[in-house]
């Protein structure tokens, strides 16, 4: 299995497109190539607009995820079809083709996730592993949460931890 390392090398041979987008939780960076989406990421104001010689700026490669993405903010949305090229760790892989399956407006603890991919002793690593999720919102790391509740790490910050979930379940954006 091929590791994150890997990754980043495939991704400069590949010389990988991107697309920046304006969504209600800010701008997020779309990567991908024609096998698929390789990344999704936020994106503050002021940091980069361009990632160097071996990226290639394109819209047209992602108007389809930015038309999903779009209906999943209108709440039109409530799962994803997007071609994505997921490179990562087995164990990686089975939590983030997990995450999908945690219902739209639902959310699940990290015990539960590693109870789910069979590695109930195994709760930090899925929080690795969800930490480490090349393709937020899509993959929805989100909607995990602490064992007690409460809102745990987030790659877009908790506020956005807790807006993509409030929007989830009909209280923002309606």
């Amino acid at each position: 299995m091929e590791t994150t390392r890997s990754r980043r090398s495939q991704a400069a041979a590949a010389r990988l497109a991107y697309s920046f987008v304006g969504s209600p939780v800010g701008r997020l960076l779309l990567a991908g190539d024609d096998r698929g989406l390789w990344l999704l990421s936020f994106a503050p104001e002021g940091s980069a607009t361009s990632l160097g010689d071996e990226w290639q700026a394109s819209d047209s490669l992602f108007r389809d995820v930015v038309r999903q993405l779009n209906a999943y903010f209108r709440r039109e949305l409530r799962s994803f079809d997007v071609p994505m090229h997921l490179v990562g760790t087995e164990f990686q892989l089975a939590v983030w083709n997990t995450l999908p399956l945690i219902p739209y407006g639902t959310t699940m603890s990290y015990g539960e996730l590693a109870r789910r991919i069979g590695r109930p002793a195994a709760v930090r690593a899925v929080g690795g592993a969800n930490h480490a999720n090349p393709i937020s919102i899509i993959i929805p790391c989100h909607r995990v949460i602490g064992s007690n509740g409460t809102l745990v790490g987030y790659g877009g910050g908790l506020a956005t931890k807790d807006r993509l979930l409030a929007l989830e379940r009909g209280e923002l954006f309606a």
